[in-house]
């Protein structure tokens, strides 16, 4: 794991250790728990959300932390419940979230795009309803291996977090995902293992891939030309989900990759950096 943002604390045979690229909003923290051989639970409260570990294989405990993109910056409280099957030991620490401010983009894209026609409401309103169920019932079980790859080649040209300004008017979003300059049909990989979740044409997103990692991890990617697997698939690290294209709001073929981890929307060039090629 990289050493950003590096932190131990111990207490009572339980040591703590985390990890991010940076302490900032959009961020991944990993937190690493070495416990008891008893341990039978380990969760930790960080951020205001309360994030179960899971063993790892190596018999140590792992949480992922995702530090919203909308997460205002401040002080922190973080605590680590290990349960034993003689008690119950906490460990206190603290994470220090440092402000990031994030550039201004201008796009025009279609106006239906940006107002859509009141015929297409219901759609959007049933599409979030059920992108919304996806995130809030992840895999129970880890379905990642430790190491995550990049779906395309190219680098990220737009950054996470960007506020986009469409068609010169006053209504603007964030952007949660990194946006990959790829050309049309180059193939698009998954970053881990996982099952597919979702893999259908949205309104906003055009043809997309949900992956459900496990842990509360979730890959989505957007814009697609064509899909490569269907919902109910498991897919391994490297295995071809789709091609790059340009459907949605776009402004021109790009792959749009998006991470949740536990409800937290984050940069996937966090999640590699913390958890990417050694």
């Amino acid at each position: 794991m990289s050493a950003g943002g590096l932190h131990v604390a111990a207490a009572d045979g339980v040591r703590v250790e985390t990890a991010a690229r940076a302490l900032q909003p959009g961020e991944l923290v990993v937190f690493s728990v070495t416990a008891p051989p008893d341990a039978t639970a380990v969760s930790v409260l960080a951020a205001g959300a309360v994030i179960p570990a899971v063993r790892t294989p190596a018999g140590a405990w792992r949480a992922l932390v995702g530090l919203d993109l909308a997460l205002s910056p401040g002080q922190f409280p973080t605590t680590v419940t290990t349960h034993t099957r003689g008690a119950v030991i906490t460990t206190e620490h603290s994470l220090t979230v440092a402000p990031k401010r994030f550039p201004t983009r201008r796009l025009t894209v279609n106006p239906a795009l940006v107002e859509p026609p009141p015929s297409e409401l219901e759609r959007i309103k049933r599409e979030t309803a059920r992108t919304n169920g996806i995130y809030a019932s992840p895999a129970p079980d880890v379905l990642w291996t430790e190491r995550f790859v990049r779906p395309v080649a190219a680098q990220a040209n737009s950054r996470f977090g960007s506020r986009s300004i469409f068609n010169g008017g006053q209504r603007s979003s964030p952007h949660t995902g990194a946006d990959f300059l790829s050309g049309a049909g180059t193939p698009i990989k998954a970053p881990n293992a996982g099952r597919v979740r979702l893999a259908e044409n949205l309104y906003f997103s055009g043809n997309t891939v949900i992956i459900d990692h496990g842990q509360g991890l979730f890959s989505l990617f957007a814009h697609l030309s064509a899909f490569e697997v269907h919902e109910g698939d498991s897919v391994a690290a490297g295995d071809v989900v789709g091609l790059v294209g340009a459907t949605g709001r776009v402004t021109g073929p790009h792959l749009h990759w998006a991470v949740r981890a536990n409800g937290a929307r984050i940069d996937p060039l966090s999640l590699l950096a913390v958890l990417g090629p050694e």
